[in-house]
């Protein structure tokens, strides 16, 4: 599998099956899309904004749903073996994106598998195994996360840095030497603690420095 990132805004997502694998896909996906979670019950579980609808559709009927709410991406998460196969089905053949949470890793898995997440928006960092070992997928976002810290931040500034070196007009070789200085420079990501303003002037003494 080559790993990707997919825009899910205006797109549709349909879970089915309310239990706690579930309900974890379902707040993945509702920060961005609209997400639907189909399941005779629901419990105590946080789904985030997702739809909940009250339902238990058989094998025979899971392509009424997938055919109902046309979603990018149909996810298999319950505990009847028949019911996935059918959600699989109706998925593929639909030509939605596929994620059977039942099974881990490769094709198995679908014809998408959801990988451990870090985020500090905009920036997004994500780990997968491919099945061979979860356990690390979850050692491995967890130091991620101790790093990534200040990330969203320092691609704000950068955005706005590469937006003002192009109306410019400096020179493209230039711009990514003076985004290089910038990135690499432990003194911009500290001044980062003290907001973006602080970090801008930072940044700026970095790459008059560099111009020099």
């Amino acid at each position: 599998m080559i790993p990707l990132l997919h825009d899910f805004t205006d797109e549709t997502v349909l879970v089915v099956g309310g239990g706690p694998v579930g309900a974890r896909k379902a707040r993945t996906f509702a920060r961005e899309s609209r997400t639907v979670v189909v399941s005779p019950a629901f419990g105590e579980r946080e789904f985030g904004d997702a739809e909940l609808v009250r339902a238990a559709p058989g094998p025979g009927e899971v392509a009424d749903w997938v055919d109902r709410l046309d979603p990018a991406l149909v996810v298999a998460a319950t505990s009847d073996e028949a019911v996935n196969e059918a959600v699989e089905r109706a998925a593929r053949e639909a030509g939605a994106l596929v994620n059977r949470a039942d099974r881990s890793g490769g094709r198995d898995a679908g014809s998408v598998v959801v990988p451990a997440t870090v985020r500090d928006d905009p920036v997004v960092a994500a780990v997968a195994t491919g099945g061979a070992a979860p356990a690390l997928s979850k050692e491995l976002r967890r130091r991620i996360e101790s790093e990534i810290d200040g990330a969203g931040p320092m691609a704000d500034l950068l955005a706005e840095i590469r937006a003002d070196l192009k109306a410019a007009n400096v020179d493209p070789t230039d711009r990514r030497d003076a985004v290089r200085a910038v990135v690499g420079s432990s003194a911009v990501w500290k001044a980062l603690q003290e907001g973006l303003s602080k970090a801008r002037q930072e940044a700026d003494r970095i790459m008059e420095a560099t111009d020099d």
